[in-house]
């Protein structure tokens, strides 16, 4: 027993157990959708309450004169938000509920980014210590969670079939699957052969899309995660060789170089994913 508390993680112990999360079950496989990841949930809803109480605060103070500062940059996101909305949804009707949405996939995703600009050690050693196990796993950045970003993308995915099929027609979208991008023939052999193809092709632009879409934010934000606990390494590697004077001078120095240059990233990403949500669902307005 005194030997395993005497035990001191090594560098890849340290980054694997950082790299796990808190799930209901122990995961078998790389792909077993019985695995749920309780601290990417959790922490989304939370941040998900966050934002719907900062908009809630920010609408219930605003007034029609000057604005405070608050009240100030919430409007300049909310025309930033609306601005991309009306040139890429250029029905109307469509844009009373797109344009929200956008406003939310930004912020969320934002808040959800900006977790990763936390002490890299900080909530995970809470939840220790709350639990009572020295142990206990917590991942706290969700969408460094592969899980959280194709889920959402998924979420976009089942939109742009939606107003596919709205703005469209169950029958005008589905002869659109078979005649885009390469159109069709008055050869009924030739018509059937294109057909298929053209319906292969929309198979895999959609699923490149939603992947993409999901993929690009996860591998953004886990690499983001990843530099974080190498910079918290880099700071001990240096303690041990230089009886640790560059403890505190390593990590505040690479530390905060990466945390300004992250800024741009959590944001940048966020923007990215809101911008690309638009697009998608602009292109299922459109006919091929």
């Amino acid at each position: 027993m005194a030997a395993e508390e005497a035990h001191v993680m090594t560098a890849s112990e340290y980054i694997r157990h950082h790299l796990q999360h808190l799930q209901n079950i122990k995961q078998k496989s790389i792909i077993d959708f019985s695995v749920v990841n309780l601290d990417s949930i959790a922490v989304s809803v939370i941040l998900g309450a966050v934002f719907l109480f900062l908009f809630w605060l920010a609408a219930r103070k605003a007034t029609s004169g000057v604005p405070g500062r608050f009240q100030a940059a919430v409007e300049m996101m909310v025309e930033m938000v609306d601005n991309q909305a009306k040139a890429n949804i250029h029905n109307a009707q469509s844009r009373k509920f797109i344009a929200p949405l956008a406003l939310t996939v930004f912020v969320w995703i934002f808040l959800m980014n900006a977790m990763d600009m936390l002490p890299v050690d900080l909530l995970p050693l809470l939840w220790q210590h709350g639990t009572a196990d020295p142990h206990a796993y917590l991942r706290v950045v969700p969408t460094a969670d592969l899980s959280t970003t194709l889920g959402l993308s998924s979420a976009v995915l089942i939109l742009c079939f939606y107003y596919s099929v709205k703005i469209k027609g169950a029958g005008g979208w589905a002869h659109e699957l078979v005649t885009a991008p390469f159109g069709t023939s008055k050869n009924p052999v030739f018509a059937v052969i294109l057909g298929i193809v053209n319906l292969l092709m929309q198979i895999i632009e959609y699923v490149a899309k939603t992947v993409s879409h999901g993929m690009r934010l996860f591998g953004n934000m886990y690499a983001g995660e990843l530099v974080f606990m190498l910079i918290a390494l880099m700071g001990g590697a240096a303690a041990m060789s230089l009886s640790g004077v560059l403890l505190p001078v390593g990590h505040i120095i690479a530390g905060s170089i990466w945390a300004i240059f992250h800024i741009l990233i959590i944001t940048l990403q966020a923007f990215i994913f809101m911008m690309l949500t638009l697009i998608y669902l602009g292109q299922a307005h459109e006919s091929h």
